[in-house]
């Protein structure tokens, strides 16, 4: 009997030996498991929240130098500023002479010719070459007003850049610029 009561003790003993490392087993695997499921959690959340950040590229141009020096009255020269199509534009005494003429009574987003250009330089013009409506590029030197004309809805921009006719809702958008020197113009 001594033998069976001994076994049975040992048995005891080593099952609750067996309870205690399947239970800390158990604990083990689950907090494992956890980590894994969080680490994956941010591992595919990562991806998500780089993509909202902007584009080395846009950070790298935030602004942009132009030589305007070789540039004539009705010259355009076009350049990429944070991802867009920026249009410089050296206008003509007539395209001049058309901007300000034009009665603001008449526009759907009246701004003043004087509001869009620098005192003093007003024969540069700077302005975003994307159309306010869907977001298109617009063709220079085209359409009714002779500004710019968006073939994709028709919209029809002035020698200002502002919209005249079509379904754009506003004026083509004028960035902050500067001139640097007589030569250069720094947009951003």
């Amino acid at each position: 009997m001594s033998e069976k009561g001994n076994d049975k003790n040992f048995v005891s003993e080593h099952g609750d030996l067996e309870n205690e490392t399947s239970q800390s087993r158990r604990d083990f695997l689950t907090k494992a498991a956890a980590c894994t499921a969080c680490v994956g959690a941010i591992a595919a959340a990562a991806p998500l929240f780089s993509s909202m950040a902007p584009d080395a590229g846009v950070n790298a141009v935030s602004s942009v130098e132009v030589d305007i020096s070789s540039m004539k009255a009705g010259d355009v020269k076009v350049v990429m500023w944070r991802g867009k199509p920026v249009v410089v534009r050296r206008r003509t005494e007539q395209e001049i002479e058309a901007a300000k003429s034009t009665n603001l009574a008449e526009l759907r987003d009246p701004q003043s010719d004087a509001e869009r250009v620098m005192p003093g330089k007003e024969e540069w013009l700077v302005v975003v070459s994307v159309c306010t409506h869907l977001g298109c590029v617009p063709i220079s030197g085209k359409g009714e007003y002779g500004g710019w004309f968006c073939p994709c809805h028709g919209s029809h921009y002035d020698t200002s850049g502002r919209i005249r006719k079509g379904p754009a809702p506003n004026n083509l958008i004028v960035p902050e610029y500067a001139f640097v020197n007589e030569k250069t113009i720094k947009i951003g």
